[in-house]
């Protein structure tokens, strides 16, 4: 027996109705005159259709009607004497499946239902063929985002791309949708990762600098104190827009507070003696960033990101070293056990990431360039700490140390990159 709850607004006999409703097969259970309490009395008994009575229905009815559409949705069949157009286009608009204007009659109150019933049933239908139509239109998207993504990274073609996606789909028992919106969210965090590990670098290379600016070496290469700041400008501003505010708008706000003092001491011109208090600030600035880094690390929750940054992390290590060796020439002895422990922890890494079963040619050639050009850099320091009062000495090691800086951190830039864009990490 089809189940009703009966709203009535005007002087309508209740017992009549139910009697109708009974002859029709239709169990009245419950009646209601409050459209404020409709909404709940359709939720707590869940009728198979709601039978609403008004003769002149008013806007608090049809917002009541709008509210059970989105939470409680059930078929609507209403009695009115109003035929006003734009009644009716209320009541359209409140999805009432069946509008009778002064037609109540019994003999035709279950083929009424039977309507509305069927109208409701239809409506559900298309709204659900049409949530189904915009998941796969959502779906496409993602699977063409990931195939530009898959054919950036690894240059390779649409077709190959897409074929790329198909078998990781298999061997993952998932949907292509799926597996594009992984990459989607591994590709995003992999590029943030990379941009804060990009800060801490910067903490280190940007002392570097000035240190041979103050030696006597204005350029690096072509590097300058000028866009390394810049550098770091941008980095911030485009994790401001691709990160989480909620979750990690307080770390960002930390990294940004610790960049702006550091900052605007870079722009003062360089004195040996303002340099401890520049490499204070510096250093504020590396511990924000690390905790910055750390945390988009453990929210991603993927393996392969470790990797990424390790490799990052590289990068900055160098620029500390050479930072710590250009200290030391500046007659800086407390920074020779600090340039130690860069040195032990980067020798540590570098074998970490040399024993790791490697996908690319590219990986391992980079790595075995690094490992010879690390071996350069150390040689160029501890000349630097033994040239004594020898200011050629010191000068000629001074200019291959910012030489073999550069290029390490060229290599672990090529490596980082590389990780990022791996199948591994993009898969996860």
């Amino acid at each position: 027996m089809t189940s009703a709850l009966l709203f009535l607004n005007g002087p309508a006999n209740t017992l009549d109705l139910k009697d109708d409703l009974d002859a029709a097969g239709i169990a009245c259970v419950a009646s209601v005159s409050d459209s404020d309490k409709l909404l709940h009395e359709v939720i707590h008994f869940s009728p198979e259709i709601l039978i609403c009575i008004d003769r002149l229905p008013g806007q608090a009815l049809f917002d009541a009607l709008r509210l059970i559409a989105e939470h409680a949705p059930c078929p609507v069949l209403m009695f009115t004497n109003d035929g006003d157009a734009e009644r009716i286009s209320l009541a359209v608009q409140a999805n009432v499946h069946a509008y009778v204007i002064n037609a109540y009659n019994k003999a035709r109150l279950r083929p009424l239902i039977q309507l509305a019933i069927a109208r409701f049933e239809k409506e559900q239908l298309l709204a659900v063929q049409m949530r189904d139509l915009s998941s796969r239109f959502e779906e496409r998207k993602m699977v063409d985002r990931a195939k530009a993504i898959l054919m950036r990274a690894r240059k390779i073609s649409d077709d190959d791309a897409y074929q790329m996606l198909r078998s990781a789909s298999m061997q993952t028992n998932q949907r292509v949708g799926q597996v594009s919106q992984h990459i989607i969210h591994s590709a995003r965090f992999a590029e943030d990762l990379n941009r804060s590990g990009q800060l801490r670098m910067f903490s280190q290379r940007l002392i570097k600098l000035v240190l041979l600016d103050l030696a006597g070496h204005k350029t690096v290469q072509g590097a300058s104190l000028k866009d390394s700041m810049l550098h770091v400008d941008i980095s911030l501003a485009d994790l401001s827009k691709s990160l989480s505010q909620p979750t990690f708008g307080d770390l960002l706000l930390m990294t940004q507070n610790a960049w702006n003092p550091f900052r605007h001491a870079l722009q003062l011109p360089p004195q040996a003696e303002q340099i401890g208090k520049l490499d204070a600030l510096g250093e504020a600035f590396l511990e924000q960033a690390e905790r910055l880094t750390a945390s988009l690390e453990n929210a991603a929750s993927m393996a392969p990101l470790r990797l990424l940054n390790q490799s990052g992390r590289q990068r900055m290590l160098s620029q500390r070293y050479a930072k710590f060796a250009l200290l030391l020439g500046f007659g800086n002895n407390s920074a020779r056990v600090a340039m130690a422990q860069v040195a032990l922890e980067f020798d540590t890494a570098l074998k970490e990431l040399t024993a790791l079963p490697l996908s690319s040619s590219e990986i391992r050639t980079a790595l075995a360039s690094a490992a010879l050009c690390w071996q350069q850099m150390q040689t160029s320091a501890v000349a630097i700490s033994q040239a004594g009062t020898n200011k050629d000495v010191q000068r000629q090691q001074v200019t291959a140390l910012a030489l073999f800086s550069e290029q390490l951190l060229d290599l672990f830039e090529l490596l980082t990159h590389a990780y990022e864009r791996s199948l591994q990490t993009l898969v996860g």
